[in-house]
């Protein structure tokens, strides 16, 4: 079943292999294959769905690993459209936030204030949005939010201002998400930034931690894996003090397990297995110290038990050993997290993993089920369209109308 699609990402790693003077050969010997596996990869015959094997042929070739994935995809079906439509505005609000925490002179308001409590109320739908991987209905949420903030930030002082310092880091952060899932990591990054504008404005370490994982997850999104790691040793120093205390703040433990997730994930993208498990090991040991229903909503990063087998998952098949990811942390209820996005990212990868075991039948009706719950989130999501492009290739009879479905809705044949 070939995808008839004129842009698959073996036509842009030809563009960029030609374009740094390398031949097949050369690519293969860097990224340890064969000149014939970067031929197929060239010709559409085979699907690139690793992040660490794009990474490593995005680095030999000094291009964006977000081109090379052919990002953002503007996608039409649910809601892919209107989604991409709040972009601008979003990158408009976000701009202005920066301006305003960097004391800029002579802005004000844009907008009648909004009372605080309308503030966090919206915030609180923006979040509920993004924990059900609604990425439309973020999109839709966070432009008139963001600058409704800023005018807030240039109307109060005192209290009120420290009150939306922490609402925009938390807004921002949201929109982070929302645009590296959506496929713009330049805005993600900006989002990021203004977050970490506004922690440090707080000077509360924890919340400088929080913003430090939303950093790492812009990083990462970006391919800039030893920043990311960089990034989250330089926040795990910071907090331990308040991690390791004898009375610890379980909210510093928390973040603690969330960052050594994100070098995990980090270390794994850069085939780098034994610190990937290392990470993956200290970060179950926080969730455990945490206790079995203990998950972080409140710092978004979700962080627990469960939200550890997530990222064992991704783990697994980025360092190639997909059957080790599922099992690393068995004790773990992946349907107790309380989070769509979470769940849906380890159907995701669970279903990368049963593909590379050899169970394509099996994942393809795992990824069908995650599109079931959050479809835009999968149908947008650049891995599961790998896969879904490796299913198509190798074929799967027995879940022929299931996997057909998947490549329509993920608009991958033109």
């Amino acid at each position: 079943m070939p995808l008839t699609s004129d842009e698959h990402i073996g036509q842009r790693v030809r563009i960029a292999r030609n374009a740094a003077g390398f031949t097949q050969v050369e690519l293969g010997d860097f990224i340890e294959r064969t000149p014939d596996w970067v031929a197929s990869v060239e010709n559409g015959r085979l699907a690139l769905d690793r992040y660490s094997v794009i990474t490593a042929i995005a680095e030999c070739c000094d291009v964006d690993v977000v081109w090379l994935l052919g990002q953002p995809y503007r996608l039409q079906r649910g809601g892919g459209a209107l989604a991409h439509a709040y972009i601008p505005a979003l990158r408009t609000g976000l701009r202005r936030s920066g301006l305003i925490l960097s004391g800029h002179p002579g802005l004000s308001p844009s907008a009648t204030p909004v009372g605080m409590a309308a503030l966090h109320s919206r915030a609180g739908e923006a979040a509920d949005a993004r924990q059900a991987a609604n990425l439309p209905k973020v999109a839709e949420l966070l432009p008139p939010l963001v600058e409704d903030l800023n005018t807030a930030l240039l109307s109060v002082d005192g209290l009120a201002r420290e009150e939306t310092l922490r609402l925009l880091a938390d807004v921002a952060r949201t929109s982070r998400m929302c645009l590296n899932q959506l496929g713009y990591p330049d805005l993600a990054w900006s989002a990021a930034e203004v977050a970490a504008g506004s922690a440090t404005q707080l000077g509360d370490p924890v919340a400088q931690a929080a913003v430090a994982w939303d950093r790492c997850g812009a990083l990462l999104h970006q391919a800039t894996l030893r920043e990311a790691v960089a990034v989250a040793d330089a926040a795990l120093r910071d907090l331990e003090p308040l991690a390791s205390a004898r009375n610890a703040d379980n909210r510093a433990v928390s973040l603690r397990g969330a960052l050594h997730l994100r070098a995990a994930i980090g270390h794994a993208r850069g085939r780098n297995a034994d610190d990937a498990w290392a990470r993956i090991d200290a970060a179950l040991a926080d969730a455990d110290r945490l206790g079995d229903d203990w998950y972080d909503l409140d710092a978004y990063t979700v962080f627990g038990q469960g939200t550890v087998a997530v990222h064992a998952a991704e783990a697994g098949v980025e360092v190639d050993q997909p059957d080790t990811g599922l099992k690393r942390v068995p004790r773990a209820n992946v349907a107790a997290i309380p989070s769509k996005e979470r769940k849906t990212h380890f159907a995701i990868d669970e279903a990368r993993a049963l593909h590379r075991m050899g169970r394509s039948a099996a994942a393809v009706v795992k990824l069908r089920a995650a599109a079931g719950q959050a479809p835009y989130y999968v149908y947008a999501d650049p891995m599961a369209r790998a896969l879904v492009s490796d299913l198509a290739r190798v074929g799967v009879p027995s879940q022929a109308a299931m996997l057909s479905g998947l490549i329509r809705n993920m608009e991958l044949v033109r």
